[in-house]
């Protein structure tokens, strides 16, 4: 209750430049699983309400701050800079102005930690409480805490956070580390750290001697995580070791909420994707961020989903990819299907190999089986769509609209020159280009007549057989000039 009562706010510190990752992308914005590294942290922070949420930026700090507002559009967000990265305690430091007018308690949160749990947070908030103090931690127990800095206890109570540099002999035989995560009252966290001091190996400003502070006004929470929970990405080795932890937990979720994972290892769910029990997802699938998928539905392998919508029963044949799109329920799309952003289906549409589709609104049981085009489109129910046809839906300046009615019939290999409209129960002969608009009930076929010349094979023939005998006529082939 008490937690519940009292204001939260977080810090993200989002500041360095991670020079082992080799590139010239800051560290915080390389991808995990469709997601920068520093989305993880920022919405464990937002999924428990804290506000404001304060990204401390340094290194390509425009750069980071358009990604942050780009995926938190809306979120209650104050960017910090620190000028020059002089520790960590200088870095939450900085954001101390972001933070006017908040008086509860400050989440210390890491842009390179994406495996944290909102579950972890919580925990550390309420190990708060029950201490009572001003500051809780979350430490982690290794069997080689080589590098780490060791939770220093005195009559089993936290005394104080010693880096390993600065260890002595015995404290280097502590194998309880801080993972440098914190909750800390708001008033305290700015009086103490204008009196951090840089009295250390590196001389650096510590955020670690808050806790030697805070143990003297009361009781150090804690909350001690498996290491794999806190551990942060220096290099692209450790991005992959992370994002795998992060897509085995992810998956591990959907399962055990009834959704089939033929080949859990190679298939690869953001964060916010919902998916229905009974669906099944073959080998190498990819399901991105805002896509959701209903019921009983077949995702067939090697499919990527983006930002788009599955209803119930439907079933998706391999390669098929789809990308803004919203599929009703009991369709078949694909194999080797691409619907494009706009893309609306209504019940029972069949979409074929190698069809794809932009801005087009397809009715019920309505069929394209292979190999079209149909963009910027209106196409009403129960509608056959013959192989290779196109909407030509651009002149070279601006795009324009093709509309079929229901019962519609376009034959093979037809072109479709918008703005056009075909009315209900309207046929397209096969190889035709329309560009008027075809009433109700009408035939549209555009061709030049076909012409038959009887014994044509034959005479061919003759004259070949006559031109290659001795004394004949030379073949072009053999002339010499």
């Amino acid at each position: 209750m008490l937690r519940r009562m009292t204001a939260l706010a977080a810090v993200v510190l989002c500041a360095g430049k991670g020079t082992r990752m080799k590139s010239e992308k800051a560290k915080v914005l390389h991808p995990i699983l469709g997601l920068p590294l520093c989305a993880y942290p920022l919405k464990r922070a937002l999924d428990l309400g804290a506000s404001p949420v304060v990204p401390v930026v340094g290194h390509q700090a425009a750069e980071v701050e358009k990604s942050i507002r780009a995926h938190f559009p809306d979120a209650p967000l104050r960017f910090a800079l620190q000028k020059e990265q002089r520790g960590t305690a200088d870095a939450v430091k900085s954001a101390q102005g972001a933070m006017t007018g908040h008086s509860g308690r400050v989440l210390i949160l890491y842009g390179d930690v994406p495996l944290l749990r909102r579950e972890t947070l919580e925990a550390l908030l309420a190990a708060h409480d029950r201490a009572g103090g001003v500051l809780a931690m979350v430490s982690t127990t290794l069997e080689d805490p080589t590098g780490y800095g060791r939770v220093i206890r005195e009559g089993g109570k936290v005394a104080r956070i010693v880096e390993h540099k600065d260890c002595t002999p015995a404290q280097r035989q502590v194998r309880e580390c801080n993972a440098g995560i914190y909750s800390v009252d708001a008033d305290f966290l700015w009086t103490a750290l204008a009196d951090i001091q840089p009295v250390n190996a590196q001389g650096e400003y510590y955020l670690t001697d808050l806790v030697e502070m805070a143990a003297k006004r009361g009781p150090v929470g804690t909350v001690d995580v498996d290491a794999t929970e806190t551990a942060g990405v220096n290099d692209r080795v450790e991005l992959a070791a992370r994002a795998r932890v992060l897509q085995q937990r992810i998956n591990e979720q959907h399962m055990r909420a009834g959704v089939t994972l033929m080949d859990p290892a190679s298939t690869f769910i953001e964060e916010g994707v919902r998916i229905g029990p009974d669906t099944e997802l073959g080998p190498q699938v990819t399901l991105a961020a805002g896509t959701v998928v209903g019921r009983d539905v077949t995702i067939g392998q090697g499919c990527v989903l983006t930002a788009s919508q599955v209803a119930d029963g439907t079933t998706l044949k391999p390669y098929s990819v789809l990308e803004d799109a919203v599929v009703g329920g009991r369709c078949i799309i694909g194999p080797f299907a691409r619907l494009r952003p706009g893309t609306e289906l209504a019940e029972d549409v069949h979409l074929g190999n190698f069809v794809e589709t932009k801005k087009a609104r397809i009715g019920r049981g309505s069929k394209a089986n292979h190999l079209a085009y149909l963009g910027d489109a209106n196409i009403g129910s129960g509608c056959n769509v013959g192989a290779g046809t196109i909407t030509c839906n651009y002149d070279g300046v601006n795009k324009h609209l093709t509309e079929l009615g229901d019962g519609v019939f376009i034959g093979s290999d037809s072109q479709l020159v918008a703005p056009v409209k075909v009315g209900d129960g309207a046929y397209v002969g096969a190889g035709t280009t329309v560009t008027k608009n075809v009433p109700p009930g009408s035939l549209a076929v555009s061709r030049a007549p076909q012409v038959v010349k009887e014994g044509w094979v034959a005479a061919k023939k003759a004259r070949q057989s006559k031109s290659a005998k001795p004394g004949g006529e030379t073949p072009p082939t053999a002339k010499t000039g």
